[in-house]
């Protein structure tokens, strides 16, 4: 059977996440990685979630169907968390989806038609892409600060047959290089959203881990406050507990005006009905507990780890190689030398040393970035790290 006759053209633009595959070397007791950018397990509130599912089972409501919306006790919790960081919304504004993969998912779904166009960062998070990838369309370099070239932007887009329907932000330690869009960035994307009336993605799945730094509001905070009802709002927050909790529970979340969140509902119903019922009973259970506790425990752990990351960077890199220096999230995104493969080299490290990462082009959408990579220190201890920064360093410097 010629099942590639069958598919559809979208199935063409579906590609194996270097990510999800590098993954796997993490089953070696041998390889230092620093490919993976998932939490550490030892850090995970184990005795909570147990506490958790034995309350959650006391009945059977957690095991039964749900409403599509989501778990009405969490969606209470989320509107309280977002309204500490100055949103103020009704809990009729929040859709909770199976982890904020999902919701990228949706939003691609959403807003995409063929050859419409999605403002993106170069290099942006490469499950956003593979997530928008799915609604073929056209991406383009987002650029926030000086001449945001916003005529180009909408004539580029309707030469490809289409319309900007979005920019895509991970405005707060972005996945992958750590990086934080600064308040006067955030207000000035708002602007061109505004003159492209084109919706924004406010990608927050590292918003709770902050190390250092001064606290900025998010993207949709700072809309809020310039229209006063979530309900004019073209910001959708996309958030989750998969890295504060635990990601295999898969509960993540959108907070939109009412009209967007409106269609995702239907979106959910035909996709999964709701999100599991009992993981969503554990999560808002969990956080009835001290979670701020809990976000300090992470807190410290990973900044310790990426304060050992930089120092041993420092230390040890090749003045030619320069990296970010993250106020939180858990990434360091470094550039190599001009001329240098970051896949190339990851070939070379893990033949010589046993050092993972992840090569930097696949974050780029035009496939640029070459001689960029990204390493994550959430689950390496800091002797760890040292000794894998240092071996890195020793591959890049050809010794």
């Amino acid at each position: 059977m010629d099942f590639e006759r069958l598919l559809a053209s979208r199935s063409l633009r579906m590609k194996a996440s270097e990510i999800r595959e590098l993954l796997k070397l993490l089953d070696q007791p041998d390889v230092i990685s620093f490919a993976g950018g998932i939490p550490d397990p030892d850090l995970f509130p184990f005795a909570a979630v147990q506490r958790a599912s034995q309350a959650a089972l006391a009945t059977s409501d957690a095991l039964q169907y749900s409403v599509s919306e989501g778990s009405l006790p969490l969606r209470r919790h989320i509107q309280a968390q977002i309204a500490q960081l100055g949103v103020d919304c009704g809990v009729e504004n929040i859709l909770i989806t199976s982890g904020s993969q999902q919701a990228l998912d949706y939003v691609g779904k959403l807003f995409l038609s063929p050859g419409d166009t999605a403002l993106v960062q170069y290099p942006t998070y490469l499950g956003a892409l593979a997530a928008f990838n799915a609604y073929e369309p056209r991406y383009d370099a987002l650029r926030v600060q000086g001449n945001s070239a916003v005529e180009d932007y909408a004539k580029a887009a309707a030469a490809a047959g289409g319309a900007v329907k979005f920019a895509y932000v991970s405005a707060e330690f972005s996945n992958p290089t750590g990086e934080t869009l600064g308040q006067g960035a955030r207000e000035a994307l708002l602007d061109l959203a505004e003159t492209l009336e084109c919706a924004v993605v406010e990608d927050a799945a590292y918003q709770a881990l902050r190390y250092d730094g001064a606290p900025v509001p998010p993207v949709l905070a700072l809309e809020l406050a310039r229209t006063g009802d979530i309900n004019a709002c073209r910001t959708l927050y996309c958030g989750s507990f998969s890295k504060t909790l635990a990601p295999g529970l898969r509960v993540g979340w959108v907070v939109a005006a009412k009209p967007l969140i409106d269609k995702m509902v239907l979106i959910k119903q035909a996709s999964d009905l709701h999100s599991p019922t009992l993981n969503q009973t554990l999560v808002s259970k969990v956080l009835d507990e001290d979670f701020e506790a809990h976000l300090g425990r992470l807190r410290a752990c990973y900044s310790a780890r990426r304060d050992a990351m930089l120092a041993a960077l420092q230390e040890h890199m090749p003045k030619d190689v320069s990296w970010s220096q993250p106020e939180g999230g858990m990434f360091v995104w470094l550039t190599l030398p001009a001329g240098m493969d970051g896949a190339e080299l990851l070939g070379r490290a893990l033949s010589t040393q046993k050092i993972a990462f992840v090569p930097g082009q696949a974050f780029h959408a035009d496939g640029s970035g070459a001689n960029t990579l990204r390493l994550s220190f959430s689950c390496s201890k800091a002797d760890e790290i040292y000794t894998g920064i240092q071996k890195l360093a020793q591959v890049i410097a050809g010794r």
